[in-house]
């Protein structure tokens, strides 16, 4: 299983939207993001690092693996 990377709120919302992901909307600190055929939404925090509890939550509910995620540079 691959480490966790540190990532700011910025480089977590540029990675989503390589894989689809678009910035709806934008309230405060938080912004939330949207995919086409997917149910979820993601609230990502503009945080200049984001807690790993945070990140993981966010990439599961994406429906990817850290891999994945990771591979999306």
């Amino acid at each position: 299983m691959p480490k966790l990377p540190v990532v700011s709120g910025k480089e977590c919302i540029r990675r989503f939207q390589r894989d689809g992901w678009r910035q709806d909307r934008q309230r405060g600190s938080h912004v939330v993001m949207l995919k086409a055929g997917e149910t979820a939404s993601l609230s990502i925090p503009l945080h200049r690092e984001l807690a790993p509890g945070t990140l993981r939550a966010l990439i599961r509910a994406a429906g990817m693996t850290v891999e994945e995620f990771i591979n999306l540079r």
